[in-house]
């Protein structure tokens, strides 16, 4: 007997073709399309941005083809509250927060996935590229879209109540498949950047809601080596858009250090001054299993992974990296794997 299954549909080719092979295996199937922002536009602007009336009419059309009910579910002001507000409390405390993260552990599996199962559903099934064995989380069979990363932070419980049917393939073998299916997304551009950004300025949105305050750009002796407008406008390990007003002793470029939001101070230095060996972060998430061997560590959404060590300590988590990592900022994740499986996950503190 097949499960009852509440696919979520972005509009997107991965979320269509996740819903029609859960359909197909003979799952009883309802698509639902989560409505993200209060004021949704027309259209997309290329690759960027979505949860436009586009998205939402191509999610519609693909549950139409493959012959499922299909519904709207109103999520803005959840998201509101959950990812935005989170988003740009995160940058004016001077940490980098990971917006697809939150969205994946506040809305797709807390909010969406209590309501599926208040309404007798047994999962909700997503178009992410991961694969699930066992309720294990594991990297996808594509390393290039592998976003097991950005669901690191699921429960156990959550991921027993997760299906993602795209585990085991390729991108490009999903819009071959979208195409096969006559699913019109097919050759839809991938939405990237933060979807709520549409325009990409991720500067001028956050300085929109935090407003301009010109502050000090120093150097690691505390000399003034220019101005900005506002210290939440930078990430650690940013290189370009400083504006710097002298160059470095060495002529060397400089990148972003560290960002005090109290003082309004974004101290740059050295790429060498970036480089870090011992990570701090808050209480972990473990997801995995409990014995593990080749041990590592991915500080950022696709970023490189890195043999480690870790202890738990004061409720907390203490990493320690085989060799040295630079650009790792406070308010992302570590998520810890052995191997392609997911062990568990956290959000870094500071960095040494």
């Amino acid at each position: 007997m097949g499960l009852r299954v509440l696919a979520a549909m972005s509009g997107g080719v991965d979320s269509a073709v996740a819903a029609a092979r859960i359909a197909e295996a003979g799952h009883d199937v309802t698509g639902v399309h989560l409505a993200l922002s209060a004021n949704p536009q027309s259209h997309r602007t290329g690759a960027r941005g979505c949860c436009t009336i586009e998205d939402s009419r191509d999610a519609r059309r693909a549950a139409d083809v493959i012959g499922i009910p299909f519904y709207i579910w109103d999520m803005a002001e959840r998201f509101q509250r959950d990812v935005i507000e989170d988003f740009v409390s995160e940058y004016a405390a001077g940490r980098t927060p990971n917006p697809c993260l939150r969205c994946n552990e506040k809305i797709k599996f807390s909010a969406v996935l209590d309501r599926a199962l208040a309404l007798g559903f047994d999962a909700v099934a997503t178009g992410h590229h991961a694969r699930l064995v066992d309720g294990v989380l594991s990297r996808s069979a594509d390393q290039g879209k592998d976003q097991s990363y950005v669901l690191g932070v699921l429960t156990r419980e959550q991921l027993g109540h997760a299906i993602f049917p795209l585990g085991d393939s390729t991108k490009a073998e999903v819009r071959e498949e979208a195409a096969r299916r006559g699913l019109t997304v097919a050759d839809k551009p991938d939405s990237h950047d933060i979807c709520f950004i549409a325009d990409g300025d991720t500067r001028g949105f956050l300085s929109e809601r935090l407003g301009a305050a010109e502050g000090p750009i120093v150097d690691q002796e505390g000399a003034v080596v220019g101005s900005h407008q506002g210290a939440h406008g930078f990430t650690i390990g940013q290189r370009k858009g400083l504006r710097i007003d002298r160059p470095a002793p060495d002529g060397r470029p400089r990148y972003v250090l560290s960002i005090e939001p109290v003082s309004n101070t974004v101290t740059v230095g050295p790429r060498a001054a970036l480089e870090v060996t011992s990570i701090t972060c808050g209480a972990p998430v473990w997801n995995g299993p409990s014995r593990f061997d080749d041990l590592t560590v991915q500080l950022r959404a696709h970023g490189e992974v890195y043999g480690c060590r870790f202890e738990e300590a004061g409720g907390g988590l203490r990493i320690d990296l085989d060799r040295p990592a630079t650009g790792v900022a406070a308010g992302q994740a570590a998520v810890l794997y052995s191997g392609a499986t997911v062990i568990g996950s956290a959000t870094i503190l500071s960095a040494s």
